[in-house]
């Protein structure tokens, strides 16, 4: 596989055991075991390594999709070639599609999701855009002006607004309702809200605001600390959205109206935390979603939680370049065997898949 650093197989056949302090809950439930697959994915064609892998997602066949930031060194690109932007893989690893010019998807692409169409969406937390494609890699929807941001002058650098209608300032993810497609953004660096559009890509309405560090403390719903980093909508048709550096899910109805919290705790306790714990969001693939799954970037480990009761169960990863471990572990996605995908930014760089063991 040409995904940079990718390490040698240490891990290749392990059991991920449970590494937090809760076991007896992990008994008491069941929680679910993952070993990681050395065998996933497959090379990739053409000499392409990838850089930053700013997200991956499954769609309704069981197809990976990750979006790669093309950051390759020029030492890199002395040897390899930079692999496209948008790489599916079917579900034996294989590349299927690949696809995106480099002027028109987001170079600093962040975050992506399936919908039931088989249409796929990115962001780009460093342009400003979210963007709706086909299968095949055609351009079908773009919500607001590549460049251009929701802040108090327009730029990256300036501070967010909060309140355009039809620009962003830097989105992070994006869920879609499989009742009418609306599109739920996560925006995310910069910006502090939730913003929601019709299919179409026309503004329907948001929440969300900067958190005082009390607030954060508090634990206050609708505010968010730092980065709102990710968005996922449950079969239950609830919005779970990460508070990064808030340590915790907020779970909203489709209208705002908050729900619940779902702690991810660091080791001191304390908040803001600069680093934060809660990066990504998944669901076990059965309809009732038993276990929540949790990209935890400040310890790199993904959580296994029960949903219900929002314990923590069980953790897998650790630090580290070698297989089964992360460095900078950023995104994740479940398929519908129950295998877990997690994407790497920073030096890690790579895709990697856990299966279930029993």
């Amino acid at each position: 596989m040409r995904f940079v650093l990718l390490a040698t197989a240490v891990l290749v056949a392990a059991v991920v055991a449970p590494t937090t302090p809760h076991a007896q809950d992990a008994a008491k439930f069941d929680a679910p075991k993952f070993a990681v697959d050395p065998t996933w994915p497959k090379d990739l064609p053409n000499g392409w390594i990838t850089g930053q892998l700013g997200g991956v997602c499954v769609d309704g066949r069981d197809n990976v999709y990750v979006v790669n930031r093309r950051n390759i060194t020029d030492e890199e690109k002395q040897t390899s070639t930079s692999a496209p932007s948008i790489i599916k893989f079917n579900a034996t690893g294989d590349v299927a599609a690949a696809w995106g010019d480099e002027k028109t998807v987001p170079g600093s692409i962040h975050g992506c999701v399936v919908d039931s169409a088989n249409n796929i969406y990115v962001g780009g937390n460093g342009d400003g855009i979210v963007q709706k494609y086909d299968e095949t890699g055609k351009l079908l929807l773009q919500i607001g002006t590549r460049g251009k941001f929701d802040s108090v002058d327009g730029t990256l650098k300036g501070a967010g607004r909060n309140s355009a209608k039809d620009q962003l300032n830097q989105p992070s993810g994006i869920a879609i309702d499989p009742v009418n497609g609306d599109i739920y953004v996560s925006d995310g660096y910069g910006n502090r809200r939730v913003v929601v559009f019709d299919k179409a890509g026309a503004f329907l309405r948001q929440w969300g605001r900067q958190a005082t560090d009390d607030e954060t403390r508090n634990r206050t719903p609708g505010v968010f600390a730092e980065v709102v980093h990710c968005i996922t909508v449950s079969n239950a048709g609830l919005l779970y959205v990460c508070d990064r550096q808030g340590n915790r899910v907020e779970v909203f109805q489709k209208d705002g109206t908050f729900v619940r919290n779902i702690d991810i705790p660091n080791a001191t306790g304390s908040l803001p935390d600069k680093r934060g714990t809660a990066w990504w969001v998944g669901f076990s693939p059965d309809q009732e979603q038993k276990y929540l799954y949790m990209m935890d970037g400040g310890t790199e480990q993904v959580h296994v939680l029960d949903h219900a009761s929002a314990k923590i169960l069980s953790s897998f990863g650790r630090p580290g370049h070698q297989l089964g471990n992360f460095t900078h572990g950023h995104t994740l996605a479940v398929d519908s065997k129950g295998n877990i995908y997690v994407a790497e930014t920073d030096w890690g760089r790579r895709v990697q898949k856990f299966k279930p063991v029993d």
